[in-house]
């Protein structure tokens, strides 16, 4: 029996993480609300939300987790090219509100999307709080590709990309990972894996093991604040020195 969150203590635990299902793969709990304090308490513990629209808040720790480690990113060669020719430059927090709405949007005219408005509200809030943060890939003044997530400590842990022009995402996430490299961030949580991930040199990590590097780097010092600094990057993959070129 699934464990029922109490939707007026947003400070009231979770179950332990090793209670979560098989089958569906790492459902642990359900209710709650998509409050700041419930969603940091998630994300610490290796848990979050997802849900369709119309259903209860589902609560989900799947087993293994699909993790980056920032200065493992493949690069491919097809990727250095692209890169070479900067023509997609990068900001970061700068269209926070523009890329969700990029991420939440049906990827086919008869598909639906994940990214329901009461998790969209949820992200802004964790924005607002700077928790949650943007990657913005930009041809000239238009909007292209981008990705977001919750930075707690040294983790990032990434929500959703979209692209509207090859390569956009990968760029963004090219030039994410130098930046948290050079942070001292430890951690990048996918979720779960994805055959686009493995080529970006995801890795999978039994659930206890992902559990004991939250442990350690959400105590990390992290990157407090705002993410944007006025700047356009055109990032290359010799800027990030250890990232693996294939």
């Amino acid at each position: 029996m699934l464990f029922r969150l109490d939707p007026h203590n947003p400070a009231a635990p979770f179950p332990d993480i090793a209670l979560a299902e098989r089958q569906p793969n790492g459902l642990l709990a359900i209710g709650g609300d998509l409050s700041v304090a419930r969603l940091t308490n998630a994300y610490r513990r290796g848990i979050f939300p997802w849900f369709n629209a119309g259903d209860p808040i589902l609560w989900w720790s799947p087993n293994p987790r699909t993790v980056l480690f920032p200065e493992r990113l493949h690069v491919s060669r097809s990727l250095r090219k692209r890169l070479r020719r900067r023509e997609l430059g990068v900001t970061m927090d700068r269209a926070f509100e523009t890329v969700i709405a990029g991420c939440s949007a049906p990827r086919r005219e008869d598909a639906g999307t994940w990214l329901v408005p009461e998790m969209v509200a949820a992200y802004r809030s964790l924005h607002r709080h700077q928790l949650a943060h943007s990657v913005e890939v930009w041809q000239g003044e238009h909007l292209v590709g981008g990705l977001y997530g919750v930075a707690l400590g040294g983790v990032f842990f990434g929500e959703s990309m979209f692209s509207r022009a090859d390569d956009a995402s990968k760029i963004a996430l090219v030039h994410l990972c130098q930046r948290l490299a050079g942070w001292g961030f430890g951690l990048i949580d996918c979720q779960v894996m994805s055959a686009h991930l493995v080529r970006l040199g995801a890795e999978e990590l039994a659930r206890d093991d992902f559990a004991a590097l939250l442990e350690h780097w959400c105590r990390a010092p992290g990157r407090p604040g705002l993410w944007d600094d006025g700047e356009l990057h055109y990032p290359t993959a010799a800027a990030a020195g250890a990232l693996v070129s294939t």
